[in-house]
């Protein structure tokens, strides 16, 4: 499984990105924004969702780790394919929107997106509110928080661990900084 690319943007495509490292070419789709903000010669990293099917390998590239683990929440959802979950990162332009939605239970938010229906709204606000309820206090207004977030949670932090490790810390911080006041805590 790939699971992070770091390299130069050789070319864009209708819905995707394709990334020379070292010397291969790989084809990553991304949620629109980012494809909007990546230039052709740009030095980028990508945190990867591998997607196999019988007969396609796709891959899902996000800027944030937050982002790649709200996709593979969504995707987890019945009825929510890859091409969907894109679909909604791409409409709330990150994970904070997503996450709000859900927790607000805003089913018109997932309605507006296509490819959603009510019904299939109502699936991903009740199978991942318990998922992402209890984190109402912490959802961050800048994506280094969602980040710093992510890799706690990745690391094994509980919510409530979290929640009284990122107190105090400063918003303007690199993440790295972030991550290692945050372990002190």
């Amino acid at each position: 499984m790939i699971g992070y690319l770091a390299g130069k943007i050789k070319s864009k495509e209708t819905d995707s990105l394709i990334v020379k490292v070292g010397g291969v070419g790989y084809q990553i789709f991304t949620p629109l924004f980012t494809w909007q903000n990546c230039q052709i010669n740009d030095e980028k990293e990508f945190f990867v969702y591998t997607h196999v099917r019988e007969n396609e390998i796709s891959l899902f590239g996000f800027l944030s780790l937050a982002d790649k683990q709200l996709f593979i929440d969504l995707i987890s959802v019945s009825g929510v394919g890859p091409r969907i979950a894109m679909n909604i990162i791409s409409y709330s332009r990150g994970s904070s929107g997503i996450i709000r939605a859900i927790q607000e239970a805003d089913v018109e938010f997932f309605t507006s997106i296509k490819g959603l229906g009510k019904k299939s709204s109502q699936r991903i606000i009740v199978d991942l509110k318990s998922k992402l309820g209890g984190l109402k206090e912490l959802v961050f207004e800048a994506d280094q928080d969602q980040d710093l977030l992510a890799a706690l949670k990745g690391l094994g932090f509980s919510r409530e661990e979290i929640k009284k490790a990122v107190k105090g810390i400063k918003k303007d911080l690199p993440l790295e900084k972030k991550i290692r006041l945050a372990l002190k805590n």
